[in-house]
C-alpha cells in the first residue's frame, strides 16, 4: 500500500539528494519549505488529497527557534537531516517504515516527557497505552475499526493495532482503519504523520480536526468495536449554555449534561454512544468523576442502572507526563452477562524511575488476568452487585469497594503488656537501689 499519493515528486525533492548538499546549501531552509509544499500539492486531485492537505502546516523552517540567522537555521536543519541519513534502515522497505515510525514516536514521547503539562496533553505513555489497548480489545480477534474521540498524537490508535497483531498474528486485524478527532491543529498533524510513518495507508486514516463534544465527526461511521481515549481532564465546555445539547442522542439518555466546568462525562457519554454492541471502550478518567455529586452522580446512575460499566481501575500516581494525578481507567461494555461492576486497585503496581513511575509488562499482565477472570482478590479486586452500588448512592470510587492493605506494624498486645511489666519491675529495682544509696549518704 502506498504511503504517498501516486503523483510523483521531482528528483531534487528526494531525501537522498537533499542530504547530499545540505551542509553547503545556503537556501536549505527555503528549499525544505518548498519541498513540503510540493509534497502536499502532489496529492491535489488524488483520493489522498484531504488526508495530505496541511500535513506540514506547522513545520516552519524560518522560525527563529532554529537560529537567529539563516546560517544558524541551516546548520541545525543540516544536522537533523544527516542524523536521519546515518540511521541503518536495513534491506527492506518494511523495516524503513518501522524505524521511521518508532523514531518519530520516540521523539514525541521524549518531548512529552520534558515539555511539562503542555507536552503531556497529547501523548499517552506507551505502557499505559498498552494496558488501555489490551482492555479495549479483550476477547476480540478482528474488529471493524478503531476510534479515539480525543486522539492526540495517535499513539493509542497505533497501540491498539499493535496489540491486535500480537494477539492474533494477523497483519491487518482491522478492516476499516483508524478514526479519530483532535481539537489542537498541531497535535492533529502529529497524529496524521505518526500513522503515516507507521505504515498506515492514507485510505485507512480517518482523522478530523475539530471539537468532538460540540461538532462530532463520524456519526455515519459508528458503531465502533474498539474505542480508546485519554481525554483532557475536567476541562470546561459549553454544556448547558447550549440548550440543544440536552437533545443530542449522545447525552439525552442520561437526562443531564456534564457540568460546564468538568467535561469528563461528556467524553464518556460520547464514547458510549459510538460503541458497538459487541465492543469495549477503555477511557482514562479523572478520579473525581466517580464520587462527585450533582450532574455527575446522575450520569453515574444512568451508567450503572443500564449496566454499562464493566470495570474501573485505579492506577498509581505519576504515570503520565505533565501530571502526577493517580487516574482511573473506565471500561464500558454493552454486552455484559452479569449485573456486577468490577473494581481493581492497581495503585501499588508501578516501578519507580527517574521522573515518572512506569507500568511493567508484569504489572499489565496482573491487571489483565484479574480483569479477564473477574476473580475477587483481597485488597486488589472486587466485583460488586449493582444493588450495592445503588445503596452507596452510586459512588464508584475504587477505594469504596476494595479495602487497602493495612500496612501498620502488627502489635502483639500480650507481648507488649509483658514488656511493660518488665520495664515497671526494672524501674522499681532502680528506685530501691537509689533509695539505698541516698540512705547511706545521709
Amino acid at each position: 500500500m502506498l504511503l504517498i499519493p501516486k503523483a510523483t515528486l521531482s528528483p531534487p525533492h528526494l531525501f537522498c539528494n537533499v542530504v547530499k548538499t545540505a551542509h553547503q546549501n545556503p537556501d536549505l531552509n527555503k528549499n525544505l519549505n518548498d519541498i513540503f509544499k510540493a509534497f502536499e500539492a502532489s496529492a491535489t486531485g488524488a483520493r489522498s488529497e484531504a488526508k495530505i492537505k496541511g500535513l506540514f502546516a506547522d513545520f516552519d523552517t524560518t522560525s527563529s527557534r532554529l537560529g537567529a540567522s539563516v546560517t544558524e537555521k541551516n546548520t541545525r536543519l543540516s544536522a537533523i537531516l544527516k542524523g536521519v541519513a546515518s540511521l541503518d534502515f536495513g534491506d527492506f522497505q518494511s523495516s524503513h517504515i518501522d524505524i521511521f515510525g518508532d523514531a518519530y514516536e520516540f521523539l514525541i514521547s521524549n518531548y512529552a516527557a520534558n515539555a511539562g503539562k503542555s507536552g503531556g496533553e497529547f501523548f499517552t505513555p506507551q505502557y499505559v497505552s498498552k494496558l488501555i489497548a489490551s482492555l479495549a480489545t479483550f476477547g476480540q480477534n478482528r474488529i471493524n475499526k478503531i476510534y479515539d474521540p480525543a486522539c492526540g498524537s495517535g499513539s493509542l490508535l497505533l497501540q491498539v493495532q499493535k496489540t491486535l497483531k500480537d494477539q492474533t498474528a494477523q497483519d491487518n486485524p482491522t478492516e476499516d482503519g483508524f478514526f479519530g478527532q483532535e481539537l489542537n491543529h498541531t497535535t492533529y498533524n502529529l497524529a496524521r504523520m505518526n500513522l503515516f510513518l507507521h505504515g498506515v495507508g492514507y485510505d485507512h486514516i480517518n482523522l478530523h480536526l475539530g471539537d468532538t463534544l460540540t461538532a462530532p465527526e463520524y456519526k455515519n461511521a459508528k458503531p465502533f468495536d474498539v474505542i480508546v481515549s485519554n481525554p483532557p481532564y475536567s476541562i470546561k465546555w459549553v454544556g448547558s449554555d447550549d440548550p440543544t445539547l440536552i437533545n443530542d442522542d449522545r447525552f439525552a439518555p442520561a437526562g443531564v449534561l456534564a457540568p460546564k466546568s468538568k467535561a469528563d462525562f461528556a467524553f464518556v457519554l460520547h464514547a458510549l454512544n459510538y460503541l458497538s454492541a459487541k465492543g469495549r471502550a477503555a477511557i482514562v478518567c479523572f478520579p473525581g468523576v466517580f464520587y462527585r455529586g450533582g450532574a455527575e452522580q446522575k450520569i453515574r446512575q444512568y451508567l450503572i442502572d443500564n449496566n454499562y460499566i464493566e470495570t474501573i481501575i485505579s492506577l498509581a500516581p505519576n504515570l503520565f507526563f505533565g501530571t502526577s494525578i493517580a487516574v482511573n481507567i473506565l471500561v464500558l461494555s454493552k454486552h455484559k452477562t452479569d449485573d456486577a461492576t468490577q473494581f481493581i486497585d492497581a495503585s501499588e503496581l508501578f516501578k519507580k524511575e527517574t521522573n515518572n513511575n512506569v507500568l511493567t509488562d508484569e504489572h499489565i499482565h496482573q491487571i489483565l488476568d484479574v480483569f479477564a477472570s473477574k476473580q475477587n482478590i483481597k485488597h486488589f479486586a472486587q466485583s460488586v452487585r449493582l444493588d450495592q452500588i445503588r445503596e452507596n448512592d452510586y459512588n464508584l470510587s475504587v477505594s469504596s469497594y476494595v479495602a487497602p492493605k493495612d500496612t501498620r506494624e502488627s502489635i502483639d498486645i500480650n507481648e507488649l503488656n509483658a514488656k511493660l511489666d518488665q520495664i515497671a519491675q526494672n524501674i522499681d529495682h532502680l528506685r530501691q537501689s537509689i533509695n539505698g544509696i541516698v540512705s547511706q549518704i545521709a
